[in-house]
Formats: structure tokens, C-alpha cells, sequence
């Protein structure tokens, strides 16, 4: 990444013993970052440096990282929730190709590559996400749009 992030630039602008405001707050903000827990942090790495003498460069490292796997799924299946009763009724459906293509994506995260996770733990994570969801795993369009097709029959009975 060439240059600085707005959130670093931002942070260069702060002068030591100020409370956050434009244009930190609204950058921070917009990323989904809690300004207090921000600043608490900031101030905990800044508090020896005293106002007047030179600072170091104090660039906040952030990051920010993949949506969760319930997330990906839930999109691509197409719901808002996971089932209510988990076992007994299904949510959503997605395609094995659809977990695959989650699971390329989740190897990126920093939990599985320290692990070393091949691709396969990777996919039965996504697996046990899926069921735990209620949603069930299919391999192809045919039993996706056979069950698009049946999806309100379904939802509409009452499991006792």
C-alpha cells in the first residue's frame, strides 16, 4: 500500500491531549471503529511522550478483515438468519462450489494461516457454519432451484 490510510493521516493531525474530532472521528467512524477504544489504545502508546517534544511517527495500525463465514453464507443463501429450530428445518441452501469459493477466501485470514489449515479444514469449518445455520449444502443449480421452489411450503409448516 503506497502512502499513509485516511485513519493514519488522521491520526498525524491529533495533537497529543486532544479528544478526537474531524477529521478523525468521521474517518473512524465510517470504517466501524470504536472511537473510544481507538483513542484509550492511542493514548496508552502515547502517554510517556510529553506536549512539546518530538513524536514519533504514531500511525495506528488497523486491520481489518474478512466478514465472517455465517456472513458469507447467510448472503449467499439468500437470508437474513440463520433457522430457529436447527436440525429440523432449513433456512437456505447454497452450492458446494459456493463453500469452496468461501473457503478460498477464509484461508486468508490470519487464524487459519497460522494454523497452517489446508484447504480441506478450511471447508469443514464452512461445513459445520453451514449446518449450525440450518442451511443445507447441495451440489448443484438443480436441487438449489428445486428448493427455492419449495421454500414457502416448507417454511409455512408449523414443527411441533
Amino acid at each position: 500500500q503506497n502512502g499513509m490510510s485516511k485513519i493514519s493521516k488522521a491520526v498525524k493531525k491529533v495533537d497529543m491531549g486532544t479528544a478526537p474530532g474531524p477529521p478523525m472521528g468521521p474517518v473512524l467512524g465510517q470504517k466501524g471503529i470504536p472511537i473510544g477504544q481507538f483513542c484509550k489504545d492511542f493514548n496508552e502508546k502515547t502517554e510517556e511522550l510529553k506536549e512539546g517534544n518530538p513524536s514519533p511517527d504514531r500511525t495506528y495500525d488497523l486491520k481489518i478483515g474478512q466478514p465472517t463465514v455465517s456472513y458469507f453464507l447467510k448472503q449467499v443463501a439468500g437470508i437474513q438468519k440463520g433457522a430457529s429450530k436447527t436440525g429440523y428445518e432449513t433456512a437456505g441452501i447454497v452450492s458446494v462450489r459456493a463453500v469452496y469459493e468461501i473457503a478460498q477466501v477464509k484461508a486468508q485470514d490470519k487464524a487459519f494461516k497460522m494454523q497452517n489449515a489446508p484447504l480441506e479444514t478450511v471447508v469443514k469449518s464452512i461445513i459445520g457454519s453451514a449446518r449450525s445455520l440450518g442451511i443445507e449444502i447441495v451440489w448443484g443449480l438443480l436441487e438449489m432451484s428445486l428448493f427455492l421452489k419449495e421454500k414457502p411450503f416448507f417454511l409455512s409448516i408449523k414443527i411441533t
